[in-house]
């Protein structure tokens, strides 16, 4: 198996990054390209996964994208990495739960490596940080599944603005914070994405 990384250096507009992963899981379904391992920034953005309700858009003015991967509501913007990726189960496991569960081992991974320690919830999917006696979210995980072909990725907060969240309940959780890696004292992140690219090629290669 092989996994082509790709990284961009230049914001990429949401609903074109949708187009180029819709178009890698037609060709990996059709045996065309290999499996895609993809790192960008966003242009600030609202996104509403497929379980998303009204009652979580606070601000009513905002534009929200609708899109096709699990979840509810969610921002994606400058200081934020969105990892994408487009795997192929059907030379793996088919199994979602494993899935996840290794989507949250690279994050965790990622974040160790910044002396973060960072968990995993069961109720709540996602990756949290304990500060003091308060838990916050620090990464948003949204998969979609089609002929056993996962896609759509993870979004991890490294120096975005935080007040974008207050326009919407994220991912439907209304007494949890969000908070960042900047947030929590980190002030270097350049090998960032480098060492998100290790942990994940370490896990599913």
């Amino acid at each position: 198996m092989s996994i082509e990384v790709k990284n961009s250096v230049k914001p990429i507009d949401y609903t074109n990054s949708i187009e180029v992963l819709e178009k890698r899981v037609n060709d990996v379904i059709e045996g065309r390209k290999e499996e895609l391992l993809w790192i960008v920034e966003h242009n600030s953005v609202y996104t509403a996964g497929t379980s998303s309700k009204n009652e979580d858009l606070l601000d009513k003015n905002i534009k929200v994208i609708k899109t096709n991967r699990g979840g509810k509501h969610t921002y994606h913007g400058p200081g934020q990495l969105v990892v994408y990726f487009v795997l192929n189960l059907n030379k793996r496991e088919k199994n979602i739960r494993k899935l996840v569960s290794d989507l949250e081992r690279c994050i965790i991974d990622t974040l160790k490596e910044y002396n973060i320690k960072s968990f995993a919830d069961k109720k709540n999917i996602g990756i949290w940080v304990r500060k003091k006696k308060e838990i916050m979210k620090i990464a948003a995980i949204g998969i979609r599944v089609r002929k056993w072909v996962a896609y759509h990725g993870f979004a991890l907060n490294i120096s975005n603005d935080l007040s974008k969240y207050n326009a919407i309940v994220p991912c439907g959780i209304r007494d949890k914070e969000i908070t960042s890696m900047k947030k929590l004292g980190i002030k270097n992140f350049n090998n960032i994405e480098k060492i998100i690219t290790k942990k994940f090629l370490n896990i599913f290669l």
